[in-house]
């Protein structure tokens, strides 16, 4: 027999299209705010964030394509972009021939921390501005509750 189809009901749709619009607009917010301020987008500068706390300012390109959930082409393009401005360069793994690292370079590490004020800013006022504490322990209990189903 098939399956039975569980059905959103009223409450659950709402909620469903609610957090769909919401993510869409933070994502949109936060993409613009990048674009105008750091001429890069959201993607790129969660990369360079992911280089800054690497050991080093290093990573293998395999992990930060899992860090970035990201496919390892996709991650290649940005990297080469990056790697274009002078934020990032690629050296070979020494342990591991057709392994990569990419390296937060100098420039890139300032890039960051210039945008980083503003893009702090625009995540305040796209999300914690709307919400009381009470709301965000709520809302990290949500989203660590979801985050854990789905990486199990």
């Amino acid at each position: 027999m098939g399956r039975v189809t569980r059905w959103l009901d009223e409450d659950e749709q709402r909620t469903w299209r609610n957090f769909l619009a919401a993510t869409q607009l933070i994502d949109e917010a936060l993409d613009r705010q990048l674009q105008r301020d750091a001429g890069m987008p959201h993607a790129y500068y969660m990369i360079l964030v992911a280089l800054s706390e690497a050991p080093e300012r290093s990573m293998r390109m395999s992990e930060l394509a899992a860090r970035a959930r990201s496919s390892q082409s996709r991650l290649s393009h940005a990297v080469a972009r990056l790697e274009e401005r002078g934020w990032v360069r690629r050296e070979r793994c020494p342990a591991d021939r057709r392994g990569n690292f990419a390296v937060l370079t100098d420039d890139g590490f300032a890039t960051l921390a210039t945008a980083a004020p503003g893009h702090v800013e625009e995540v305040r006022r796209s999300l914690f501005d709307a919400l009381t504490p009470e709301q965000v322990r709520r809302l990290d209990e949500i989203c660590s509750a979801v985050r854990n189903t789905l990486e199990g």
